[in-house]
């Protein structure tokens, strides 16, 4: 019995590398540089959508959702592939962020200030968030840009939760991967999924993460991991990726088998192998 278990998780595994890897192969992959004039300000995109999808699109078939994705401090917006490549396999139109330039003055923390000093880069990363979908207008006018779903790890996920805190009407979902600054929205006009870090340098500020029965009562799914911070872009070993994932497509199924429990707080088991210290990310 426990060996005829082991085969079909085995046979399961494989289906699920072999759905992404497929979907992968499946998905058009483009980068780009849009020129913000009034701001003086170079803004790099990175776009992931499935082929199939985009060519109904084109043909005015249907109409692609869009996710947003915002990066971390000291990562790339190329490097968040792992979680570009699953909402693009469920059919979103991916387009990833490059908030920070060499000529930003870098990230501080201020203690006792709003956010601990940080209010001038989440609402930059609003202002591109803002100017990126005007442009992706004008490339892709068949997608749904007032509904949007954002995606952001650590400072990415301030920034995504500071822009569904200005923008509460254009939001559907939100996904973060260990936010540290800004509070989550509780208010329940649309879902959230965070993947929280167990990480001793990396601490979410007071408030930022909602007690279990707030997050009950708002709809709000946190996932306690036993990951490091640092892990969570494309530089983490594949089985932090590969759980990442796994939960991520669950919960873009919309009534899928992660409802029941989507106001609950999920535990991860801690990966086996932990990847090599990254720069810090916060």
């Amino acid at each position: 019995m426990k060996r005829g278990i082991f085969t079909l998780l085995g046979l399961f595994a494989i289906l699920v590398v072999a759905y992404f890897t497929a979907s992968k192969w499946a998905i058009r992959h483009e980068t780009l540089s849009f020129y913000d004039a009034a701001r003086n300000r170079v803004i790099d995109v990175a776009i992931a959508v499935r082929r199939d999808k985009e060519m109904q699109a084109n043909a005015g078939l249907l109409t692609l959702p869009v996710a947003i994705v915002n990066h971390g401090n000291t990562v790339k917006f190329t490097e968040y592939s792992f979680l570009a490549n699953v909402l693009a396999a469920r059919g979103y139109l991916v387009t990833s962020i490059q908030h920070d330039l060499a000529t930003d003055a870098p990230l501080v923390t201020k203690v006792g200030e709003l956010y601990v000093g940080r209010l001038p880069v989440y609402q930059r990363g609003v202002a591109n968030i803002e100017f990126v979908i005007d442009q992706m207008e004008k490339i892709q006018p068949n997608a749904d840009y007032d509904h949007l779903t954002l995606v952001g790890h650590s400072n990415g996920g301030d920034i995504s939760m500071y822009f569904a805190k200005m923008h509460p009407d254009n939001v559907k979902k939100v996904v973060t991967l260990d936010n540290l600054r800004v509070p989550f929205l509780t208010d329940g006009k649309f879902k959230i999924l965070s993947f929280r870090s167990k990480d001793p340098v990396f601490k979410a500020d007071p408030g930022v993460v909602p007690d279990n029965d707030t997050c009950e009562q708002s709809g709000i799914t946190v996932v306690d991991t036993g990951f490091q911070h640092t892990d969570m872009s494309d530089r983490g070993p594949d089985n932090v990726k590969t759980s990442i994932q796994g939960v991520l497509d669950k919960f873009l199924e919309g009534e899928s088998k992660l409802a029941p429990v989507e106001t609950k707080k999920i535990a991860v088991p801690k990966p086996d192998s932990v990847a090599q210290v990254a720069p810090p990310i916060n």
